[in-house]
């Protein structure tokens, strides 16, 4: 199911539309079938040689070749956090607030999804500062909390807020005592030389016996490929307020140099500390951000 982002704030029920996106993607997935999944949401599990035989779906098995034994509502095999970067660089373009839009619904889908899954899910919102922390519940009532937090964001005045995104994180960290995967979305535009302070935060995540999954935003056409008019620019950084004027023409080789540069080491940085990176850009569908989510959690299963 595609979703226009520009028409985001005038869906009444954000957990509406993320029911809608999360059943999309279950419906084509399973008509897949199952795209080498090895799970089948809330209802199944892969069978173990040697286990009763009596709970195999014998309808799934003729679909996929593959046992499954249904799964039950006491069942519940996951608890993890959704970490949303909230700073001012995250509203971008400031026209339609693009990368935070895309972030709250698809952390909003990722919610349902594991509720659904019957799996306990938390979210914490941050900055400069941890903005917003909840206890992973698995109730009804819970997840329609996350969705009250997630539906503010969109309307919070976030001007010339900064990111202290490796000390959010480390606090993160300290607050979460049971094994959790952690799902990360940030843009992660900080400076290069704050990038092993970041990693050293994760490592932190990950040395409590927590899994991560990141998703790094950004939008495509402005702030990766640099597709702007010939033209003179006053640009601002949205975090600090400077402002500096530029011709792209002038400065777009180097740009792209740089940024090329940036990512690459990023990229490095995840490989070296075996972090599960995905870089999703807003004009993208939903149901990629699904799709990893579901590799991780076969991964630890």
């Amino acid at each position: 199911m595609d979703i226009n982002l520009e028409n985001l704030p005038q869906i009444p029920s954000l957990d509406l539309l993320a029911k809608q996106l999360v059943e999309g993607f279950i419906t084509g997935m399973h008509k897949s079938p199952f795209h080498g999944f090895s799970v089948e949401f809330a209802e199944h599990r892969l069978y173990n040689p040697g286990e009763s035989t009596r709970h195999i779906d014998w309808k799934v098995f003729a679909k996929t070749d593959r046992l499954y034994t249904k799964r039950y509502d006491e069942e519940t095999n996951l608890r993890a956090y959704i970490l949303l970067d909230n700073s001012s660089s995250m509203y971008y373009p400031v026209d339609n607030n693009g990368k935070i839009r895309f972030s709250i619904l698809a952390a909003a889908s990722l919610a349902y999804l594991l509720q659904r899954q019957r799996d306990a899910v938390g979210l914490i919102s941050f900055s400069d500062t941890v903005d917003v922390f909840t206890e992973a519940k698995s109730t009804r009532t819970h997840l329609q909390n996350i969705f009250i937090h997630l539906q503010k964001l969109l309307t919070q005045n976030q001007q010339h807020k900064s990111t202290d995104i490796s000390q959010c994180l480390h606090i993160v960290a300290e607050k979460i005592h049971k094994r959790s995967l952690v799902i990360i979305f940030s843009d992660l535009m900080t400076k290069p030389e704050q990038l092993d302070d970041l990693f050293k935060s994760i490592q932190h995540i990950k040395h409590r016996k927590h899994e991560v999954l990141f998703f790094q935003v950004n939008e495509p056409i402005t702030e990766l490929s640099f597709e702007l008019e010939d033209r003179p620019y006053i640009v601002e950084d949205l975090e600090s307020g400077n402002k500096v004027k530029l011709n792209p023409t002038e400065i777009r080789d180097s740009y792209h140099k740089k940024i090329e540069e940036y990512y690459n080491q990023i990229s490095m940085k995840c490989h070296q500390y075996k972090i599960d990176l995905t870089r999703v850009n807003i004009n993208e569908d939903i149901q990629k951000v699904l799709a990893e989510f579901l590799i991780k959690r076969n991964k630890m299963n």
